[in-house]
């Protein structure tokens, strides 16, 4: 049934193509996409208008998500499936905007068991098979200039590739050619690390790695696109093995 893929894809890129001059003036401004060769762009493009045939966006408190605001979404996210797939993107189908950083609520539980509510002000969130939710005043912020190991697009769609196994819990399905026990310890280890570095107030990566194994993939994986060379520096093992992962590699 790959041929009826292929002749859909076609039917879309034919039908729904994103137009050159929207594309071009808009992916110009977004550094993280600088250092891709032709090849690559034109690759980024397809899945970008795959991705925007495919997901529903929807501006919250009346914020208008303009074709542009798209793109700028979706080619940051794609280039995290470069060599993934667009299927990596599927089982969800809404991406939601906020014009700032919003507040979510959610029941916790402390160690003795007493549940209570907990407010928090975030710039982004994914949920399992519901939607990727973006700060767009964040979203600028982390597109137009290259922030070292800050990209709200890239950490959110990390969750959502995490979740492909069920739960974010650090363990996105990895190619056959890779060894779970290399991932595993490569990552666990890591993440042990930054925890007693955490403890003793020395850190070279954002501490939020720190909160818990999903977060630390998400967090890893903005470095891995936005500074691969701190990460390579820092925790050269996992740079390998995001690399076996993402199959692209960049130079900034």
């Amino acid at each position: 049934m790959k041929w009826l893929k292929r002749l859909q894809t076609y039917y879309i890129l034919k039908k729904h193509g994103l137009p050159d001059h929207v594309w071009f003036s808009t992916t110009k401004k977004l550094p993280l996409l600088n250092s891709l060769d032709a090849v690559q762009l034109a690759k980024v493009r397809v899945l970008s208008t795959l991705l925007i045939y495919r997901k529903s966006f929807f501006g919250a408190h009346d914020l208008d998500v303009t074709l542009e605001m798209k793109i700028i979404i979706a080619a940051q996210a794609c280039l995290e499936i470069l060599e993934l797939g667009i299927d990596s993107f599927e089982g969800w189908s809404e991406i939601v905007v906020y014009p700032g950083a919003f507040k979510v609520e959610k029941e916790v539980q402390d160690d003795y068991g007493l549940v209570s509510m907990e407010k928090n002000v975030l710039s982004g969130e994914a949920w399992g098979q519901g939607p990727v939710i973006l700060s767009w005043e964040d979203v600028e912020r982390d597109s137009f200039t290259l922030r070292e190991g800050h990209n709200v697009v890239i950490h959110e769609f990390a969750h959502k590739l995490d979740m492909l196994n069920g739960r974010a819990n650090g363990m996105p399905p990895l190619h056959p050619s890779m060894e779970i026990t290399e991932w595993t310890e490569s990552l666990s280890n890591a993440y042990a690390h930054l925890i007693k570095r955490l403890e003793h107030h020395h850190l070279e990566i954002n501490a939020y790695a720190a909160t818990n194994p999903a977060e630390f993939f998400a967090v890893m994986s903005e470095y891995y696109f936005t500074a691969p060379q701190v990460l390579m520096k820092h925790y050269p093992k996992v740079y390998r093995e995001l690399k076996a992962y993402y199959l692209v590699e960049l130079i900034h």
